[in-house]
């Protein structure tokens, strides 16, 4: 069992075009992410996978690893499972899904992801969350909730409040992290099913997994990311990371 970690990064963005190439304390952006990447424990192989050759040049440029994939992939998961075909991985491999745009993130989380897959042969996909209790935080439509069950298998991502506290008594909510954890088969097959009606509402393409039927396993954490969606975020970062923070 292989664990190999993919980073999907377009440089087409709405809200931040080239964001993957936008310069973080010196640095790309993309670099920063690949580099916390390749801190990662036992780690068997890591890629960017990119529909863009300036992104490709500046991965290779830094010494990493970068694929060409085709540009008319609806999302980064089939980005991810075109990656996985061409890198002839066994059904049985694990492939973690690293946002392009996650310069921040703690890299033992991704063993933490890794656990329940090698522990039961009946989990297909796993994402972390964290507990938060900051109820501006709560209704931020960019900061995805999720509910689970007593076994942690989710039961709904949102981006509304979630779940409503109607008595208000000590309420808090777990922040959805976005990096996710698949058996190689099943992300085969998860890009194959079609898009749910809960998916096309929320725009989360996690939905679909749940919408169709299959368990999406949440791991709880203590840590946590740091996003670049916008210019702000990047200078948000910046900030962070000049002040020597590591993630909280």
């Amino acid at each position: 069992m292989q664990l190999v970690a993919l980073i999907p990064a377009r440089f087409s963005s709405t809200r931040f075009p080239g964001k993957a190439l936008a310069t973080l304390l010196g640095k790309p952006l993309i670099q920063w992410v690949y580099e916390q990447a390749a801190k990662v424990p036992d780690l068997d192989d890591l890629w960017v996978v990119t529909d863009d050759e300036r992104i490709k040049e500046c991965v290779e440029n830094f010494g990493g690893r970068a694929m060409l994939t085709r540009g008319d992939h609806p999302s980064g998961s089939d980005r991810l499972a075109e990656a996985a075909a061409k890198l002839g991985l066994a059904p049985e491999d694990l492939v973690f899904n690293i946002q392009g745009d996650q310069p921040v993130f703690p890299p033992e989380l991704i063993g933490q992801l890794a656990a329940p897959l090698r522990r039961d042969p009946q989990a297909v996909m796993v994402t972390p969350a964290r507990r938060l209790s900051d109820p501006e935080t709560a209704q931020n439509p960019n900061v995805v909730k999720v509910v689970f069950d007593r076994q942690h298998r989710a039961l709904y991502f949102s981006r509304s409040p979630l779940p409503f506290w109607r008595d208000g008594n000590k309420p808090y909510f777990y922040k959805h992290i976005g990096i996710y954890a698949y058996r190689a088969d099943f992300l085969q097959k998860f890009i194959t099913l079609p898009p749910g009606r809960w998916e096309e509402a929320e725009k989360l393409e996690q939905l679909r997994a749940l919408e169709h039927g299959f368990p999406i396993q949440i791991v709880e954490t203590q840590g946590d990311t740091l996003e670049v969606d916008t210019p702000e975020d990047l200078r948000r970062v910046e900030i962070f990371l000049g002040g020597g923070g590591q993630g909280s």
